[in-house]
């Protein structure tokens, strides 16, 4: 169920939002289905601007997080930071690089403000680049402004969509206990079983180190390759004739992957060129994971904390973790909090309506994959060299 756009003029009664690093609406969206209403929203790339103001049109826009003098007296504040400088795909500057150093100016506001909730959002490689550099900077930040502050792991497939998307979740207050929101559930993760096997995700820019193989799944979606080439993942359709066994998914596909509704990204293009809309949906949060959060921040559980045990000093950073003044928590959860009904890869991605991955990039990545010491399904590569086959002969 789609719920209505920020910023109608239907009453809300639930939680006022300022959404920082906001990019293309992904936690404001979310938490707005979960009752919520979004005062001010922050964003400095132009093509996410666009999409913004099309789909908020009635909500603040301040472009410039460098320049935001104050929040308004919102009870949640949300920062989805640049994962530039921390994702493997990115540059791995760390947390003080020129992108991911702008979270400073998050705690330069909070000095001056006091919203109920923090709500942050990161990439998996936050927990260990650099030893956990940018975990121990946040949370430090948190413990010497005052916070209570949670963190979790989570894979966007728990809400539904057929995309293997792994994220850290911080949530963060001076007056509540953020455990009650991140750790009353726990669903676990499925059994293989729970996937079917007739389309698998991967990667066509990898195959030298790595496939990013995902089970009726695509692997993350993100904002660009380790080229540096913004691209959509290739799906491998098991049981497709040549031509058509080796696809990639549309950019609305990748939208309704993220849990967005198709073509939310369009208005970009009137920023930039069409390709950006991959860098757009691929740095979103998922729209299902932040609904869940917002549910849990009106609606706390009871978390079973009695199984945490003390976070030794300089260990490594854990799927999931709680403290305050100084003292850290660390507790076993998996990564699906919940486990809403799934949608799989082929009912989202139309296999016929998709386009062949041309014959440059099956090339290219069928190359890399038979000089690498990967594993690999053998079906698999006989239907991408099949694949390729097909696409010399047309």
């Amino acid at each position: 169920m789609i719920p209505p756009m920020l910023g109608t003029t239907a009453p809300f009664k639930g939680l006022t939002v300022a959404g920082l690093f906001a990019g293309i609406g992904g936690l404001e969206y979310g938490l707005h289905a979960a009752g919520m209403n979004t005062q001010l929203l922050c964003e400095w790339w132009e093509p996410a601007q666009a999409v913004l103001q099309h789909h908020y049109p009635k909500i603040a826009l301040h472009d410039d997080i460098q320049t935001l003098e104050k929040l308004p007296a919102a009870d949640i504040v949300t920062a989805g930071f640049p994962c530039t400088d921390l994702s493997q795909a990115g540059r791995t500057a760390g947390i003080h690089g020129a992108a991911s150093g702008m979270i400073k100016h998050l705690f330069e506001l909070l000095e001056r403000s006091s919203p109920q909730w923090v709500l942050i959002e990161n990439v998996r490689n936050m927990l260990v680049l650099d030893r956990g550099t940018a975990m121990e900077y946040l949370i430090s930040q948190f413990e010497r402004l005052g916070y209570t502050w949670a963190y979790r792991l989570v894979d966007s497939r728990f809400t539904g969509v057929p995309q293997r998307r792994q994220r850290v979740i911080l949530v963060a207050s001076r007056s509540d206990d953020p455990c009650g929101v991140l750790f009353a559930d726990d669903a676990g993760e499925p059994q293989e079983d729970f996937y079917r096997d007739n389309a698998f995700g991967f990667y066509w820019t990898e195959g030298n180190t790595g496939l990013g193989w995902a089970q009726d799944a695509i692997p993350t979606l993100k904002g660009g390759s380790g080229l540096g080439i913004p691209s959509a993942p290739a799906i491998w359709v098991r049981d497709a004739p040549p031509g058509r066994a080796i696809v990639t998914p549309t950019i609305e596909d990748a939208e309704a992957l993220q849990g967005f509704p198709r073509g939310w990204t369009e208005p970009a293009q009137q920023r930039g060129r069409a390709s950006l809309r991959w860098k757009l949906v691929g740095n979103a949060v998922t729209v299902g994971v932040s609904a869940w959060v917002g549910h849990r921040l009106t609606n706390p559980g009871t978390p079973s904390l009695d199984r945490s045990s003390p976070l030794p000093q300089a260990a490594r950073w854990p799927t999931a973790a709680w403290g305050k003044s100084g003292e850290r928590w660390v507790l076993d959860l998996s990564l699906w909090p919940e486990r809403h009904p799934y949608q799989h890869l082929l009912d989202v991605v139309d296999a016929e309506a998709a386009v062949p991955l041309s014959l440059k990039a099956s090339t290219g990545f069928y190359n890399r994959l038979m000089k690498s010491r990967l594993r690999y399904q053998e079906p698999f590569a006989l239907a991408l060299k099949a694949h390729i086959e097909h696409m010399a002969r047309s």
